[in-house]
């Protein structure tokens, strides 16, 4: 695989992708897209467009230049791999994933823990309302301590008009 640089902003372009212009005399020019293509055919000098790195060499610009062609330098470079730290490495992924699902699993029972416990309380008194439905009449008669406590509660009623007879 080897690598062209773009003949305009001098970026890389990788094969198959870009646009290639090929003049008369075989001089071949790589495009890594269609603003430099562009910019090519109307003849624009690659050094006078800011944004460009002919430009921002030429300009003193370039702060990154070192550490941006070492990166390329070691794009192209093989990698030489440890073995144990590869094996490592995958044995260090599976408890992360083992440990992050019971994470997600433990969160979710936490927020359904107090909904189960509203549940059982809403259970209880839909039970003691409706104790009738479940228990005999008879049953409910004999026990009392499956019936509820009756409270007594003193009302007084005021005689209004509202509440008088009607008259004939």
């Amino acid at each position: 695989m080897r690598l062209e640089k773009c003949w305009f902003c001098s970026s890389t372009v990788y094969p198959g992708h870009g646009i290639q212009f090929v003049r008369n005399d075989a001089k071949i020019f790589r495009f890594c897209r269609s603003k430099c293509h562009k910019n090519f055919k109307m003849k624009r000098n690659p050094r006078k467009v800011k944004w460009t790195k002919a430009y921002r060499r030429l300009h003193g610009k370039d702060m990154t230049q070192d550490s941006t062609f070492e990166f390329e330098r070691k794009r192209n470079r093989p990698e030489r791999y440890d073995r144990n730290l590869a094996e490592n490495t995958l044995k260090a992924i599976k408890k992360i994933d083992k440990i992050r699902s019971d994470r997600a699993s433990d969160h979710i029972k936490n927020r359904l823990k107090t909904g189960k416990v509203q549940r059982q309380k809403e259970a209880r008194k839909q039970l003691e309302l409706g104790i009738h439905l479940v228990k005999a009449p008879l049953a409910l008669a004999q026990d009392s301590s499956l019936c509820l406590p009756k409270i007594k509660v003193n009302v007084s009623q005021a005689q209004t008009e509202e509440n008088q007879p009607m008259e004939d």
